[in-house]
């Protein structure tokens, strides 16, 4: 019986044996996801895409002979418009920049919860770029970094500063600790309020600058001075 058009089909790259088959059951608890195959190194990855054009490959970093970072061009050139999503226990900025600039759509830790990858493959399955909350702020350090180098000769704001005006005190105050790499739960510990509103507002906040993610909410706010 074949897979309804809807399902993701999905290549598992890891060299640990056990983790392949636990993240392979998690994540076959969903209906929507179907995993198609699995690889331990880059050749294999690389082979096994070839042969089974997976919609989206889980990719971790540290792979025996060639990297996952290193290997990402050549898995999007077998696989031309495969999604990859690197899964990883590496909190180096340099292995998210460098797995970001070769065409990776986003850069998980394999400290997530079952429920946060699923939307994550979901998001990235709309073309949306996923990354770690525990990243974010590593991310936009090294752009700040990047624009404060560039000086007066840097990009222009993203967003106007019209759609900051429109957030509240209180969600300006939220948008800081995106921009500062806080996750959820530690910006409501700051505030002193729920982990639910904090949510809440995130959700708001992202609407109001019309972006899908906190990494691109912490990038308007570091050009407008706020993070």
């Amino acid at each position: 019986m074949s897979a309804p058009a809807s399902t993701v089909r999905i290549l598992v790259v890891d060299d640990h044996t056990l983790f392949r088959r636990g993240l392979t059951a998690l994540l076959q608890r969903d209906a929507q996801f179907e995993v198609v195959g699995d690889a331990g190194d880059a050749g294999e990855a690389q082979r096994r895409a070839q042969e089974l054009r997976p919609d989206l490959i889980l990719l971790d970093n540290h792979l025996p002979g060639v990297s996952g970072v290193d290997a990402l061009p050549a898995l999007l050139e077998a696989v031309p418009g495969v999604r990859v999503l690197m899964l990883t226990v590496s909190e180096d900025e340099r292995d998210l920049a460098a797995a970001l600039r070769h065409g990776a759509c986003g850069y998980l830790l394999k400290t997530i919860e079952g429920d946060a990858l699923s939307a994550a493959i979901r998001r990235a399955m709309r073309g949306e770029s996923v990354v770690a909350e525990e990243m974010t702020g590593k991310l936009v350090a090294a752009y700040r970094d990047a624009i404060a180098s560039l000086g007066a000769a840097g990009p222009k704001p993203v967003a106007p500063a019209s759609k900051l005006d429109a957030l509240s005190p209180r969600e300006q105050d939220i948008l800081r600790g995106i921009a500062r790499g806080q996750g959820n739960k530690e910006i409501a510990r700051l505030l002193g309020i729920a982990e639910t509103t904090v949510k809440i507002h995130v959700q708001h906040i992202l609407r109001k600058l019309d972006v899908s993610s906190r990494v691109h909410a912490a990038v308007i706010a570091v050009e407008h001075g706020l993070g």
